[in-house]
């Protein structure tokens, strides 16, 4: 069997690179794009601000802080989406198997492609050279025979970095890998790791998938496949999203019923008009909110018949969000969304969000 051949493009500070490329006045100076109120949360953060500490899913406020002559961009997502699909347009001179993960990173099968190159880290070098000549940005670039190997190497050597993970080089460079770099194991899982005195891939690989299973269910068994370099996932060309939904974080907290009620509909609204645009319909509908304190909850309510209409919504939200103690904890954000189509459809959805402050 042919060995597969996996690139990851990831574009290096999105956002920001597309302003300064926008606003040459920009260039060298350490700026995000985001909101600029007092609950605003960095989007993206450029290199320049990154040195200072500063980066995504931070709140606007501390990034200040950290970085007092720190310049403020609106985010313009309009401009990025047209710049990412000129991103894609470069990918696809060289396959049409390409998996977008976001708007600014993807997948892409190599293992044949249209410019005939034997070699990855050949199709890699002209993917990053074209990106830069023709659109003035630059790219991370990550190559191995699966998926998690090759989204591990384009985080390695950022930002306008290539890295290959060879077959040989696997287990080597797994044993050294701080398990808060291991792909899916986030910051609440690397601290459960930590606590069972696991720091390193190497630890992680001596752990039993009994033990690991035992310890993190069926997700487990994925982290023992993954420290020892397996991941036979394809790159998947057409994802199947089995949801629609839209969310809105707000400027101050709220807690009053009629405030909670008033923001509820909208995002039903909002809803509705995703619904239409996705041509999406669920059966499940499902409320998330997210408190002051940052903790977060999710309730939901399926029926017979799917989710169309605001009539069809904004009633179930109401009774779900009575199930919610928003007077002792304030909310900082709500969500719905609807899944669970009835005749099980390709159609597609994803979260959107109303207001972008936090990375997406």
């Amino acid at each position: 069997m042919t060995e597969r051949k996996i690139i990851h493009i990831d574009m290096d500070a999105f956002f920001a690179s597309v302003e300064q490329r926008e606003r040459p006045e920009l260039r060298g100076k350490a700026i995000v794009v985001g909101g600029n109120g007092e609950r605003a949360v960095v989007s993206t953060a450029s290199y320049e601000a990154r040195r200072y500490g500063v980066h995504s899913a931070m709140s606007v406020a501390k990034a200040k802080r950290l970085c007092p002559q720190l310049i403020i961009v609106e985010t313009r997502k309009e401009l990025y989406e047209k710049v990412s699909e000129e991103v894609h347009q470069i990918f696809r001179q060289c396959t049409d198997i390409i998996e977008p993960l976001s708007i600014d990173e993807a997948f892409l099968d190599v293992t044949e492609n249209k410019l005939g190159m034997e070699n990855p880290v050949d199709v890699a070098l002209y993917i990053k050279t074209e990106i830069y000549n023709k659109l003035s940005l630059t790219a991370s670039a990550g190559i191995s025979y699966n998926k998690f190997l090759a989204k591990i190497a384009s985080d390695y050597n950022k930002p306008d970095g290539l890295f290959v993970i060879y077959p040989e080089h696997v287990e080597d460079f797994m044993s050294k890998l701080p398990v808060e770099k291991i792909w899916g194991i986030g910051k609440v899982t690397a601290e459960r790791m930590h606590r069972l005195g696991i720091y390193s891939g190497m630890q992680l690989r001596d752990c039993s998938l009994d033990m690991l299973t035992r310890e993190f269910g069926k997700q487990g068994g994925v982290y023992y496949n993954f420290v020892r370099g397996i991941d036979e996932r394809p790159v998947v060309v057409n994802r199947i999203r089995k949801s629609v939904g839209c969310e809105r974080t707000f400027e101050k907290d709220i807690s009053r019923y009629s405030a909670v009620i008033i923001e509820l509909y909208h995002v039903a609204l909002e809803l509705v008009e995703r619904i239409k645009e996705q041509r999406f319909y669920g059966c499940t509908l499902t409320l998330k909110v997210k408190f002051n304190d940052f903790r977060q909850i999710t309730r939901c309510v399926t029926r017979e018949k799917n989710f169309v209409t605001l009539e069809d919504i904004l009633p179930q939200a109401k009774l779900l969000i009575r199930e919610v103690d928003y007077k002792a904890h304030p909310i900082r954000l709500i969500g719905l969304a609807v899944s669970g189509h009835k005749d099980d459809s390709s159609r597609k959805g994803t979260w959107r969000q109303l207001s972008i402050d936090f990375p997406c």
